[in-house]
């Protein structure tokens, strides 16, 4: 029990003395979790709005597909991406593994699932409300589009933001591609499973209590960001 009152205590005082390694961990993080965020919901978002106007023969595969692919097993992805950016890959010569950008490229393709599936979600069911106005005003697929996702804006932004919570929580793929490097490719995750496994529990409880504190706040702005959909659907 003193163990873990002594555990507390350092890892509260490495919080309030903004330790440069935790600030350095928990910065390469945001940059990742951020970058693939933002990279993913731009094929994300348009891909779900296409699929929910358009009708096309395989669309209800290509949805299937779509949430399937919203369960990818994380070190299955970050095995491909491996394999891929490894000096035998077809993508080996721009020497990416094992840097920040493959953490990146591991984290777009488990996130671009999400929100494309959570935007055609959302774009459906303004579809459905929006479908007749549009066609008597023969907008165009692009004009139709346009309108739906900028009237789905706090919609779309929740599936950003639960992209993001997706992202900084990932530990599986970004170990295989990243290699947990420390100063270059140590993320919150990762840190926090090798400071475990060290006995080093001080900076594993900070960074826990870094992302948890990250996840809340996620959560809270998913949470105010659905109830301001709601109410302004009334």
């Amino acid at each position: 029990m003193n163990d873990l009152f002594d555990g507390l205590g350092q890892a509260l005082r490495l919080l309030v003395t903004l330790d440069a390694d935790l600030i350095e961990i928990t910065g390469l993080s945001l940059r990742v979790s951020l970058g693939a965020t933002v990279v993913a919901s731009a094929i994300g978002l348009p891909l779900g709005a296409w699929i929910a106007v358009n009708r096309f023969r395989l669309r209800r595969t290509v949805i299937a597909l779509l949430n399937a692919l919203m369960g990818l097993p994380p070190v299955v992805v970050g095995l491909v991406v491996y394999v891929i950016l490894s000096r035998s890959g077809p993508l080996g010569v721009l020497g990416l593994l094992f840097t920040p950008s493959a953490m990146v490229i591991a984290q777009v393709i488990i996130v671009t699932p999400i929100i494309a599936s959570i935007a055609h979600q959302t774009i459906r069911d303004l579809w459905a409300d929006y479908h007749d106005l549009l066609i008597s005003l023969h907008a165009t697929r692009r004009q139709r589009i346009v309108t739906l996702v900028w009237d789905a804006r706090r919609g779309l932004l929740t599936a950003g933001l639960a992209g993001f919570g997706r992202a900084i929580g990932e530990v599986g793929a970004i170990m295989v591609v990243g290699g947990n490097i420390e100063h270059a490719t140590r993320a919150l995750t990762t840190a926090i499973a090798l400071e475990t496994g060290k006995g080093d529990f001080a900076m594993a409880l900070a960074l826990g209590f870094v992302l948890i504190a990250l996840a809340i706040a996620v959560n809270l702005a998913l949470h105010m960001l659905s109830g301001t959909e709601r109410s302004s659907r009334w």
